[in-house]
């Protein structure tokens, strides 16, 4: 997952995969100069391109790459509490995995374990495009 992501904001960000399990995975964002907004704090799109990216890698795993693909439709997040350095870690885990849609609950928390973002993606899986990576 992290080698397919070369060449992309998420390794613009310096978004990393730490582990996929049985029904999540978790991964990983510095909180440094590419993802500050201009006061020095996380910056609450960085947080959200974390979770749609965590979400969207997830819905992947469960659709059939062969003939379908998972597309975003809508994100919210909540913003809980600043971070200035160290790293973010969100766990994405399912809430609805169905035959059109799937929902997902990303939460991201600081290096304490304290929460940082808490976010619910929809994603559409739609047939694979022709030419889609």
């Amino acid at each position: 997952m992290n080698a397919g992501s070369a060449d992309t904001l998420v390794q613009h960000l310096g978004i990393e995969v730490l582990e996929v399990g049985e029904d999540f995975i978790r991964g990983r964002m510095p909180v440094d100069h590419r993802t500050h907004q201009p006061f020095g704090l996380l910056h609450g799109g960085a947080s959200v391109a974390l979770a749609e990216t965590l979400g969207s890698m997830a819905a992947s795993l469960c659709v059939d790459p062969a003939t379908q693909m998972a597309v975003g439709l809508e994100i919210n997040a909540n913003h809980l509490r600043a971070v200035t350095t160290g790293w973010v870690i969100g766990t994405a885990r399912p809430i609805h995995v169905g035959r059109s849609t799937q929902v997902w609950d990303i939460r991201i928390e600081n290096e304490a374990g304290q929460p940082v973002c808490i976010s619910r993606l929809t994603m559409a899986v739609v047939p694979r495009a022709m030419g889609a990576r």
